[in-house]
């Protein structure tokens, strides 16, 4: 019976890894439909969208199964059900990268107001976020969870630095008001990626210590 769950356990954890590997494939792809202008590529993240979400009803129906049929001790039900909250702050962020390039289209026939160097920053470091704080799952890394909490900052300042650049913009001219807007609201989408990322990482700590924010949970 041990070995079936176990075996189950890590069909879980590949699958896991898949969806982290299509979401962290959206988020470079709607970065460079970003930067480069490229409208078709964005386009592609919108339709990959829904492979997405499928896998997030696969991965569900998998955990809801071993829950169900293997009846796993306490330790083991702390990873599976890390696993189904995991999975929502998964599609929430495919769901960011679909909107940001859903932006990338309107925008790719404009000239940028402003650089987007630290856009760009934001992008890459929310990125690592997700694929760190995934592989702290997979692996039961602790120390790795806690290092994306702490990363999460970075997106934050980063974040001020594009909203007060943005703002100083439309100051200085009215006519950029729209497209200001819409950078702006690309920085919030990475900057709620990161977010979710640290949800992934907090529910990785909790799969390991039975704790989730400072609560005795299991």
């Amino acid at each position: 019976m041990r070995g079936r769950f176990d075996e189950q356990l890590s069909e879980l954890n590949n699958t896991l890894i898949e969806m982290g590997a299509l979401i962290e494939n959206a988020i470079f792809k709607a970065t460079n439909a970003l930067m480069m202008q490229d409208a078709e590529e964005a386009r592609t993240v919108i339709e990959n969208d829904t492979v997405i979400n499928a896998i997030e009803r696969e991965i569900e129906s998998k955990c809801l199964k071993l829950i169900l049929m293997q009846q796993p001790v306490a330790r083991d039900l702390g990873q599976v059900s890390a696993a189904l909250k995991m999975i929502t702050d998964m599609e929430r962020i495919g769901d960011h990268a679909a909107d940001i390039s859903d932006l990338c289209v309107y925008l790719s026939n404009q000239d940028y107001i402003i650089k987007l160097e630290h856009i760009s920053q934001m992008a890459e470091a929310a990125s690592k976020m997700v694929t760190e704080s995934i592989d702290a799952f997979v692996r039961k890394n602790l120390e790795l969870a806690q290092a994306v909490i702490v990363r999460d900052d970075t997106v934050d300042a980063l974040f001020a630095i594009v909203k007060k650049d943005l703002i100083g913009l439309i100051h200085e001219n009215a006519e950029y008001g729209e497209q200001a807007f819409d950078l702006l609201q690309i920085a919030k989408y990475y900057e709620r990626i990161g977010d979710h990322a640290v949800n992934i990482a907090e529910w990785v700590i909790f799969s390991i210590t039975g704790k989730h924010k400072d609560k005795q949970v299991l």
